[in-house]
């Protein structure tokens, strides 16, 4: 399994400290850079990829490191500069290499890596693979995984032009070239290794899943059962094409999210097949213990007309304050989420890449686990913000239901609330998603905003087919509705769900 590598220092890795991490290989390596000079890689005297190192970032957020590498991990305090070394598989030396790139930079500038006995200083010696072209055409295998079962290795294998199977990016231009370091690419797929604590939407990942999608592609993430998905990258990964594969030891390959088992076919991980042609779910997919903690799930929409004078983020933060007591810690684009919080700047950035829509992302403080994403997008109306705001509770800890309807009210007088829906249900406490199945969430509530409700008729909207009657939120001549279902225990509040729906849609018809 491919091991990344991370530098953690209190300093930013200036020319210097990057040079001498660049010479881990001695002075017959190759450097070249990829991702719009984003990445810098080491490569084999032959051309192979070797090491790819990412942009070094400054995070300011309290609680980053531990969220993503382990609670016990000794970081810097903040600020400090998170720099990603990822090994390839294209020769067995790249891991130590990234090691030494790593260890080369906390010997100059202090900080630690991860993992913490990685760092090394020493030269690594990289055979001189100049004569075969740098580049696996000999249709050698690229292992995937580990046993399938019967204990045989299980591989994916092939050279270019035969089953369409390319070990690391192809070397042509155009998306393939886009493709920053993938473990396999076929003309379907670009899989990828990974073995964290957590797998986490890192601006790395980002790129490829922008990649993938731009050439056809799906994106498949193989890692070991232990590790766990950060919320972002679960949000990301939703739905075919792409796959979080799960390489099990004693049952081959199963997929993370829904259990069912998977198999290398045709340049792919496809589900495998009964006679009948029902998928299989995988063993190790059943639920274990049931989790001690619990997830609280807010999703609204919220519509504002055009204002120069907008400021995004600030209805994430009425909903952040009303539920944990504190403003998020931090925002950004991806994981490690490393800025400060500051409305100001998340609208700059939305303003930049308009019209195009923005992804943003939001953390909590340390002590209070929260995890945000924001989508800003233009409509026909104006600007609509998305946002799902997930609340981490433990054992014991109280759950918020009596802020969840002053807080409606808030986003309803303030915020151009259009819809919330809230969720509860039986989860990690640290907001991560494990291969195993989970209990469903249960739904809360259901606010409809004023806008909405006009548009549907207030008497109609009023009055659906539930135990109880809506209360109406903010002006009484045009007021929002709120639906409650229940505490966040019952799953058959699921069809009340399904009547409200059917019953305002059937006043759009």
């Amino acid at each position: 399994m491919t091991k990344d590598v991370i530098a953690l220092t209190p300093a930013m890795p200036d020319a210097a400290a990057l040079v001498a991490g660049l010479h881990a290989g001695g002075p017959g390596l190759g450097v070249t850079t990829a991702a719009d000079d984003a990445v810098i890689q080491l490569r084999s005297p032959g051309g192979r990829p070797l090491v790819s190192v990412e942009a070094p970032v400054v995070v300011h957020t309290p609680g980053e490191a531990q969220r993503l590498l382990g609670p016990e991990f000794p970081a810097p305090d903040v600020p400090f500069w998170w720099t990603e070394a990822r090994a390839s598989t294209a020769l067995p030396e790249a891991e130590a290499l990234a090691g030494s790139f790593c260890g080369r930079l906390t010997l100059l500038l202090g900080g630690t890596t991860w993992p913490p006995r990685a760092g090394t200083v020493g030269v690594v010696p990289v055979p001189d693979d100049s004569g075969d072209g740098g580049a696996h055409g000999d249709g050698s295998a690229r292992t995937v995984g580990g046993a399938h079962g019967d204990g045989s290795a299980r591989t994916v294998s092939g050279a270019r032009g035969g089953s369409g199977t390319a070990p690391g990016p192809a070397a042509g231009g155009g998306s393939d070239a886009a493709l920053p370091a993938v473990d396999v690419l076929t003309d379907s797929t670009a899989v990828v290794l990974a073995d964290r604590p957590v797998i986490a939407l890192t601006a790395w990942l980002s790129d490829v899943l922008r990649a993938t999608a731009a050439s056809g592609r799906a994106l498949h993430i193989v890692t070991p059962a232990h590790a766990r998905l950060s919320l972002p990258l679960r949000t990301a990964l939703t739905g075919p094409p792409n796959r979080w594969v799960v390489q099990d030891p004693d049952h081959g390959y199963y997929d993370g999210l829904t259990g069912a088992v998977l198999h290398w076919r045709d340049g792919t991980f496809t589900p495998a097949r009964t006679e009948d042609g029902e998928s299989v779910v995988a063993d190790a997919f059943a639920p274990q213990e049931p989790p001690a903690g619990h997830r609280l799930t807010l999703a609204f929409r919220t519509q504002h007309a055009p204002d120069p004078d907008l400021v995004l983020g600030r209805g994430l933060e009425a909903a952040w304050r009303h539920l944990t007591g504190a403003a998020p810690a931090g925002w950004g684009t991806a994981e490690p989420i490393n800025l400060p919080w500051s409305t100001r700047q998340l609208t700059a950035l939305a303003r930049d890449r308009a019209p195009a829509p923005s992804h943003l992302l939001a953390v909590g403080h340390p002590d209070r686990p929260a995890l945000a994403t924001l989508r800003v997008l233009r409509t026909g109306t104006g600007v609509a913000q998305e946002v799902t705001l997930d609340i981490g509770l433990a054992a014991g800890a109280p759950v918020p239901l009596d802020a969840v309807e002053p807080l409606a009210e808030t986003l309803v007088a303030g915020h151009g609330l259009s819809t919330l829906l809230v969720t509860l249900h039986r989860a990690r406490p640290d907001l991560t998603v494990p291969a195993r199945l989970e209990h469903p969430p249960v739904p809360v509530s259901f606010t409809l905003g004023a806008a909405d409700v006009r548009a549907v008729g207030r008497a109609h909207a009023g009055s659906p087919p539930l135990p109880h009657r809506p209360t109406p939120l903010g002006p009484v001549g045009a007021p929002a509705l709120h639906y409650r279902f229940g505490d966040g225990t019952d799953p058959a509040a699921w069809a009340d769900v399904d009547r409200l729906v059917r019953h305002l849609e059937a006043a759009r018809r």
